[in-house]
């Protein structure tokens, strides 16, 4: 990050850059665990499943990604070990249960995962909101994002 570009952040640097590792870290506990169901679901229509699990892991990989990006632009270092990943996020990782042909409780795990990235990411945009643009933009555009996977997977458990 330039100097002009830390002259106009207004935020406390240490402190957003902690909340952006626990997202990060959040976001690959999420890929993980959309990325294995996805593999590994059964049952009736399981490629639908298997496909919207699929393209949701594959978003949570890319926001892993963004997010690693603006804590180094913000001279920070991503968590950079398994192990703190797992203990590093704002909720523990979400599992994956035993009968991966219990769609309802698929759902379950996915829709309370997506609902507790939006808190994360609603509150990253408040505290950035006219103090760090660039954090802002991202927050926002990652909240949109698990707002539809959120709808997505809600409008499934309504069809089930």
């Amino acid at each position: 990050m330039g100097k002009k570009s830390r002259e106009i952040v207004e935020v406390d640097l240490k402190e957003l850059i902690a909340d952006l590792n626990r997202a990060y870290c959040d976001e690959w506990l999420a890929f993980y665990a959309w990325n294995y169901m996805a593999i590994a679901v059964e049952g009736m229509g399981y490629e639908d499943m298997s496909e919207f699990l699929g393209k949701i892991a594959k978003d949570e990989l890319e926001h892993a990604t963004e997010l690693a990006e603006r804590i180094i632009e913000l001279g920070g270092l991503p968590i950079n070990t398994l192990g703190a990943v797992e203990k590093g996020g704002n909720e523990p990782y979400p599992g994956v249960m035993k009968n991966l042909s219990d769609y309802k409780e698929i759902i379950k795990i996915v829709t309370t995962a997506e609902a507790g990235a939006i808190d994360v990411y609603n509150k990253i945009a408040k505290k950035t909101f006219g103090k760090d643009h660039d954090t802002y933009q991202l927050a926002c555009h990652i909240m949109g994002e698990e707002i539809g996977h959120e709808e997505t997977f809600e409008n499934l458990l309504e069809k089930k």
